[in-house]
This record gives structure tokens, C-alpha cells and sequence, in this order.
């Protein structure tokens, strides 16, 4: 933490609003369990969750344009009109131009199945100057009615990149942007975040992506997690519970931020894998197999996760 931060008050009693990634569960090597995501989007939904789909926790930056789309589908059959948001990834390399057509095109497949677009950082949104990653966003608000911004560490992808004071408040002056998703791991990025917000536009949604300190909605961080795809019925109780001035909240909270500890621990994208692991646990899908180009965790990680999951069922 550096000597500069503010830390802002807590603020209780606050109804949080929780976004969640939902983890595309496969049924063998390289075969999805439709059957089992469909059941959790499902779930997430029911909780009072909005499941956000190909992001991270959906493999996204694996998938083909087929499985893509198909995800697309079937999450707005599930939702019937209810919300969700869904990832806007665009595949590049170093050195890659922005890519507005297609981010473009992303967008309008996400719009066109009744979602709102997140915005997936690339190396040819990330690698501009600051006026100039603005500019892009702003020519993306063009394509759609409503976005989610995205900034992460390269701990999560090697194009991540945390951005400028000057670029983050960029973002806010477009009205289209409800809020960015912020994935840096640090606690005290995300409370500057949350000042400058509550300086130049209160109705911005900082979404903490911080899986390892789950408690930020404590001072005003709404959230969009894949710790919470472990279990959206809990964090929906916990939520439940901070609104109502409910120390169940530290309970649960505690809890479920071991879980985050253990499951986002280097590699830190095997943490896909522990949440197969511990939905197969639960009984909510039908194998703990992970992506087969996404890192996997040892087997001895069962019984911890096991443990876990009856002490989360005590409370």
C-alpha cells in the first residue's frame, strides 16, 4: 500500500451488486457439459447473481467462434430476459493494431443475444498511449448501448494492463461505460478507484475483480468474480446479509475468502480447475475436468475443497 492512499469508509448496510463468471464446465477432453452450464447460469440467475459468460472463468481466450456463439445462445435461452453480460474478447499479438471492427463484431453478437458487452483488454487496446486507449473506448461506445470496461494484471493475461488515473477517469466520462471490472489484486488500486468514483460519478460500478480480497464490497466495490461461480448461492447470502446489518456476512466472508485463497494461488489460472473441483463436489456438474489447455491442480486439492465446502454448508 503505498503512503498516498486514502482508504474510503466503509459503508454498511449497502445493497451490493454481484456479477458472476460462470465456469463452462466439459463432460470428457474437449467435450462440454452444456446440460451442467445451462443448470448454473440458471443458478446464478435464481441467487439474484448476473452471470457473465465467456469471460476468464469460461475459458474464453480457448474457445472457437462456434462454442463462442453457442454459449451466447444458450445463455439467452436460459436468462429469458433476465441480465447477463458476456465477454468481448478479440485475439491479437504484440505489436497488433486496435482491432475496432472486431471488438465491433463481438459487441454485436453479445448485444444481438440481449447482453451487455465486457470489454476484454488486448495488446492493441493496451499497448496505445493513454488519450489513445480512451479514444478507443470511445469509438466502442458507438457500437453499443451500454459496455463493461475490464482492466487486469498480467498475472491474468500477459496483454492486462492497470490503467492511469487519466485513462480510468477517461472511462468514466463516457456515458455508455457503467462501470470497469478491476483485477489487479491490490487493494489499494482499487480504493483510489473508489475515490475517484465517488469524486467524478457516483452511479459507476467499480467491479472488484479481486478474488483475494473478496470483502472490498465493504467500501462500495460492487463485484464480477470468478470466485463466486464456486458458489453464487452463498455470495448471494453473504450480500443478502450485509444488507441487512447481519454479521453472517464476516461468517460467510471468512470462509469463502479461504476458498479464494486456496483456489487462486500460482498458477493463478488453475483456479478454473479448482472450481470444477469443487461445483463436482456439490454435485452441480458431472466431472472436475478442466479446459485441456488451461493448467490443472492436483488431485490431493479435493479433500482440502471438500473440507471447505463443510464448513461453507455449517453456516
Amino acid at each position: 500500500m503505498t503512503a498516498q492512499t486514502t482508504i474510503p469508509p466503509i459503508r454498511p448496510r449497502r445493497r451490493i451488486t454481484g456479477m458472476s463468471a460462470v465456469l463452462l464446465p466439459f463432460l470428457a477432453p474437449g467435450e462440454i457439459d452444456w446440460r451442467s452450464f445451462e443448470k448454473h447460469v440458471a443458478r446464478t440467475c435464481d441467487a439474484g447473481l448476473t452471470p457473465a459468460v465467456n469471460m476468464d472463468t469460461g475459458y474464453i481466450n480457448l474457445l472457437d467462434d462456434a462454442t463462442r456463439l453457442e454459449v451466447l445462445r444458450c445463455t439467452q435461452e436460459v436468462t429469458s430476459g433476465r441480465k447477463f453480460v458476456a465477454g468481448a474478447f478479440v485475439k491479437d499479438a504484440p505489436g497488433s493494431p486496435f482491432a475496432l471492427s472486431a471488438y465491433a463484431a463481438r459487441i454485436d453478437d453479445i448485444q444481438r443475444s440481449g447482453g451487455t458487452p465486457v470489454i476484454f483488454q488486448s495488446f492493441g487496446l493496451t499497448q496505445q498511449a493513454d488519450s489513445e486507449i480512451v479514444e478507443s473506448y470511445g469509438q466502442l461506445a458507438h457500437s453499443c448501448d451500454q459496455f463493461i470496461g475490464f482492466e487486469l494484471g498480467t498475472m491474468f493475461a500477459p496483454f492486462g494492463r492497470i490503467y492511469s488515473e487519466s485513462v480510468y477517469r477517461g472511462l468514466m466520462k463516457i456515458p455508455q461505460c457503467l462501470g470497469a471490472k478491476h483485477s489487479s489484486l491490490q487493494r489499494d488500486l482499487e480504493w483510489q478507484r473508489l475515490v475517484w468514483r465517488d469524486e467524478a460519478r457516483p452511479d459507476f460500478m467499480v467491479l472488484t475483480g479481486n478474488d483475494l480480497a473478496i470483502d472490498m464490497v465493504m467500501y462500495g466495490s460492487d463485484y464480477l468474480l470468478g470466485l463466486s461461480s464456486f458458489a453464487p448461492d452463498l455470495f448471494a447470502k453473504r450480500d443478502a446479509a450485509w444488507l441487512a446489518g447481519d454479521a453472517m456476512f464476516l461468517e460467510l466472508n471468512d470462509v469463502l475468502q479461504y476458498l479464494g485463497f486456496l483456489a487462486f494461488r500460482d498458477p493463478v489460472p488453475a483456479y478454473k480447475h479448482s472450481a470444477a473441483m469443487f461445483l463436482n463436489l456439490r454435485g452441480w456438474i458431472q466431472t472436475n475436468l478442466t479446459h485441456p489447455d488451461s493448467p490443472a491442480r492436483p488431485e490431493s486439492d479435493i479433500p482440502i475443497l471438500a473440507g471447505i465446502l463443510r464448513q461453507l454448508n455449517s453456516l
